[in-house]
C-alpha cells in the first residue's frame, strides 16, 4: 500500500504539473480584452501604432490617451493620489522618467518581454522599461553657414560665436539628456558645456524654436533632435542635420507595464509588438530611428549601425538632473 507520505509527494508533483501546464497555456494563448495605454507619441504616431497592433492582436480593445509627458505624469500622479491608476502601459519620451516610477515600485519587471532585436544599453537592467526608438540630437546647420561641422568641438570654433541655438534643458527632455550626456561623458565633461556657452550659445525654449533660428538664417548652427531638420529638409528647408563623429546622445521613449496593470498578458503583447521588427519599422516608416540597428532607418538617416551613442547612465542621471537644470541654468544666466 501507498505510503501517506509519497501519496501527497505525487498529487504534489501532478498539481505542479498542471500549474505549469496552464501557465504556458497562458503565455501562449491569445491577449484579449481592455488594454490602456498613455502615451506622449504624436497623435497620427499612436494611431497609427494602436492600429497596426490591433490588427495582430483583434481580441484585444486598445483605449489610448495622448499628451505631452509632463501632462501624462500629471494625470498618472493624481489617479495614483486617488488610489486608481488606469494605464496598463506607459509610452513617454524619456528614461528619467521611467527611473522616478521605478526606484517608487511603480513598473512591473517584465523578463517574459521579447527584445532580442534590441541592443541591451536602449533597456533597463531591470527589465522594469525598454526603450522602443532613438530620437538622437546631433548638430543642425544652414547650408549657406561658415563650415559644415563634423564634431561637437566644431561648435566651439570662432567662427561660430554667437551662431549657435540649442533648446533648453529646462524645457526640452531631450536637450536635458544631451546637456547629461555631455557632462557624463568624460570626453566633454562641464568643460566643453562652460566653453560653449562662453563661446555664446544661445538656449530658447524648445527643438521648434531653434529649428525656426537656422533655417530663418538668424543662428548658423542648432543643437537639435533629428526627425525635424531631416522632415523639414526634405521638404526644401534650408537645413542640414549632422550626425557627429564623436557621437549624439539620444532619447529612447521607452515603454513599460505599470505594477498596477490589469491586463498583463495583453500588455506584454503590445510590448512585444513594439519591440519586435514589424513595431520596428513601423518606427521608421513614421520617421524616427529604430532601436534595432537591423531595422531599416526612414529616408533621409544613416545606416543605424553607423550612428555612434553617447553611453548614458540613467539612474546617475535622475539623481543628478536637479543640480544639472541649476548647474546650467546659472552658466547662462536663465
Amino acid at each position: 500500500m501507498m505510503r501517506r507520505r509519497d501519496l501527497a509527494f505525487g498529487m504534489s508533483a501532478l498539481a505542479m504539473a498542471a500549474i505549469r501546464r496552464a501557465a504556458a497555456q497562458g503565455t501562449n494563448a491569445e491577449p484579449s480584452g481592455p488594454l490602456v495605454l498613455y502615451t506622449s507619441q504624436l497623435e497620427p504616431d499612436a494611431a497609427g501604432t494602436v492600429e497596426a497592433f490591433r490588427r495582430r492582436h483583434p481580441a484585444v480593445q486598445v483605449e489610448w490617451i495622448r499628451g505631452g509627458t509632463g501632462q501624462i505624469m500629471t494625470r498618472l500622479r493624481a489617479e495614483i493620489a486617488a488610489g486608481a491608476p488606469r494605464p496598463d502601459i506607459l509610452l513617454l519620451a524619456d528614461s528619467l522618467t521611467f527611473e522616478a516610477l521605478k526606484a517608487e515600485g511603480r513598473l512591473r519587471p517584465s523578463p517574459e518581454v521579447q527584445s532580442s532585436g534590441i541592443p541591451p544599453e536602449h533597456l533597463d537592467a531591470g527589465r522594469a522599461y525598454f526603450g522602443t526608438k532613438l530620437i538622437t540630437t546631433g548638430i543642425m546647420h544652414h547650408l549657406r553657414a561658415p563650415f559644415a561641422p563634423r564634431r561637437w568641438d566644431d561648435l566651439l570654433q570662432p567662427r561660430a560665436r554667437n551662431q549657435v541655438a540649442m533648446p533648453s534643458p529646462a524645457v526640452s527632455g531631450a536637450a536635458a539628456i544631451h546637456v547629461t550626456a555631455l557632462v557624463q561623458n568624460p570626453a566633454f565633461g562641464w568643460s566643453y558645456v562652460e566653453r560653449l556657452v562662453q563661446n555664446g550659445v544661445q538656449a530658447r525654449g524648445g527643438n521648434g524654436p531653434v529649428m525656426q533660428a537656422v533655417a530663418g538664417a538668424e543662428r548658423a548652427f542648432g543643437i537639435a533632435i533629428d526627425y525635424l531638420p531631416i522632415r523639414e529638409s526634405r521638404n526644401g528647408s534650408p537645413v542640414r542635420f549632422v550626425f557627429p563623429e564623436d557621437g549624439v546622445s539620444a532619447i529612447t521613449e521607452p515603454a513599460a507595464i505599470l505594477s498596477t496593470a490589469r491586463n498583463v498578458p495583453a500588455a506584454i503583447a503590445f510590448m512585444n509588438f513594439l519591440l519586435s521588427r514589424e513595431g520596428q519599422q513601423l518606427a521608421s516608416s513614421q520617421g524616427f530611428l529604430p532601436a534595432d540597428p537591423e531595422a531599416t532607418a526612414p529616408a533621409g538617416f544613416p545606416d543605424p549601425r553607423t550612428v555612434r551613442i553617447m553611453p548614458f547612465d540613467a539612474a546617475r542621471a535622475a539623481r543628478e538632473q536637479e543640480e544639472i537644470l541649476r548647474r546650467f541654468a546659472q552658466l547662462t544666466g536663465g
